[in-house]
């Protein structure tokens, strides 16, 4: 298996392994030596090796379409680790724990005084036509004031080399566990470089999970009762659902398995009876999540759940209305709502954004759709939006007509020339896009995974990473270069 230095030479991309002159940068250099002494054939092994693993380790994500309808498919993998510097991390770890600070004290005041909105720092009508502003959870306080406790933002590298937020994610966010994985299998196929290298630990996320959530318990106590709550076995995130109560110790369950009672408490149904349950690690959405509340023919909630939380007797996590933030509209203002909840400077900016809902931004995007990525507001997995270079004509119509309908619900964004890092494609190894999704808890202490989930573009010159249009993953590894 051979390295493509012309197309890692060629490319107008900045790769994060290899320079333009082809040479591994300073912090890789031991790992292409490595590889360039390993016979191509013996590479190969090793990779097939790693999707063998997978295999055997079930580590799995759920996918629907109209010929197949919902199957489940072997996490697609790739065994060249991605690497960032120490340095560098330090840095970005600061930025996001600034934003998510922003972000809870943002969402907390949109429920109670709203005083962002009455300084006219952000407008009342982005919250008016909120799909996930949540009129139930007004004055609600969640334990600590914290509504997002697990926050994953998706973060890229530009052309310039700078690392830029491309959205963040409040509602459900999923992906920690294929990180954890991906950190097993790179260990079973290359453990020589475990020796040369040592990249920043991230086993210890489930502990930390797990003392997020409890520090939430309404119960003062050594051993809350917590469960994680997943809509079942058919929704694509489920391995994860499963993945993470098994590392906590903690039951999985689904609506079913929960009742609130007279007392406002919930209790979740076992062998024994019943048992009172302190926190609940929700992977459902706020409008499936309590019948009495939300959508009155979910099948997958508890009803009076929300009664439960509102009276303290229980906490969420997510806290619901959470997602009020989780808005690619709300997103273009963070460098706003750092500004005044704060008074700071992103320490790791946005992308460049324009509004579809002011006149000025509408005109400038409907003139140059071939140019920009489209995104609705709400949308997620790489759903529903336009990457302008890409795109037919036939698509910039439909968008035309899909943005001028509501220009709310859409943003734009310059197409961005997002890092690739080395990738084995057949027989060789080629740059291929990525971008990174960090987690952040937010509970008595504020913690961030030294890393995250790398998400690759497999197909070639594709910006799309979601494993659900064709992408896949890669280990990562913080390292003190």
């Amino acid at each position: 298996m051979t390295i493509n230095l012309e197309a890692f030479t060629d490319q107008p991309f900045y790769d994060e392994l290899i320079n333009a002159n082809g040479n591994a940068r300073s912090y890789a250099r031991k790992l292409f030596n490595f590889i360039k002494k390993i016979d191509p054939e013996a590479l190969e092994d090793r990779q097939k090796g790693a999707e063998l693993a997978i295999k055997q380790m079930g580590i799995t994500f759920r996918v629907y379409s109209k010929e197949e309808g919902s199957i489940d498919r072997a996490w697609p993998f790739d065994i060249i680790p991605r690497i960032i510097p120490l340095k560098e991390w330090v840095q970005v770890e600061e930025g996001l724990k600034q934003r998510v600070s922003a972000l809870n004290l943002f969402i907390d005041d949109l429920y109670h005084d709203q005083n962002i909105v009455k300084d006219k720092v952000f407008p009342a009508a982005v919250l008016k036509d909120s799909v996930n502003f949540r009129e139930q959870c007004i004055g609600v306080n969640p334990p600590q004031g914290i509504w997002a406790h697990i926050c994953g933002s998706d973060l890229v590298r530009h052309s310039d080399g700078n690392i830029y937020v491309l959205e963040d994610n409040l509602r459900v966010p999923s992906g920690v566990s294929y990180m954890l994985e991906n950190r097993l299998v790179t260990k079973r196929v290359f453990p020589e470089l475990f020796e040369t290298y040592s990249p920043l630990p991230i086993d210890e996320y489930p502990d930390d999970l797990f003392d997020t959530l409890a520090s939430l318990s309404p119960r003062p106590g050594d051993k809350p009762e917590i469960v994680v709550l997943t809509p079942g076995i058919y929704n694509s995130a489920y391995f994860e659902h499963a993945y993470l109560a098994q590392q906590m110790g903690c039951e999985l369950v689904e609506g079913r398995d929960l009742l609130v009672a007279d007392d406002d408490c919930v209790y979740m149904r076992n062998v024994g009876g019943f048992s009172r349950v302190d926190v609940i690690y929700r992977r459902i959405d706020d409008l499936f999540l309590d019948p009495e509340a939300f959508n009155k023919d979910s099948m997958l909630g508890v009803p009076g759940l929300l009664r439960a939380w509102k009276a303290g007797k229980v906490a969420l996590a997510n806290a619901p209305g959470a997602g009020v933030a989780d808005d690619k509209v709300v997103y273009s203002y963070l460098p706003d709502i750092i500004k005044y909840y704060l008074d700071q400077d992103p320490i790791v900016p946005n992308v460049p954004t324009w509004r579809c809902m002011d006149e000025d931004s509408l005109a400038y995007v409907l003139d140059h759709l071939d140019e920009l990525v489209v995104k609705p507001a709400n949308e997620s997995g790489g759903y529903g939006m336009l990457v302008g270079p890409a795109s037919t004509r036939a698509e910039r119509e439909k968008f035309t007509r899909l943005i001028k309908a509501d220009p709310r619900n859409y943003i734009a964004q310059p197409t961005l020339g997002i890092s690739t890092v080395p990738t084995i494609v057949k027989n060789t190894i080629e740059p291929r896009h990525v971008d990174l999704r960090p987690f952040i808890l937010s509970g008595q202490e504020t913690k961030v995974t030294t890393g995250g989930l790398t998400r690759v573009a497999l197909r070639k010159g594709s910006l799309v990473v979601n494993s659900s249009q064709g992408g896949g993953s890669k280990d990562t590894w913080i390292v003190d270069a």
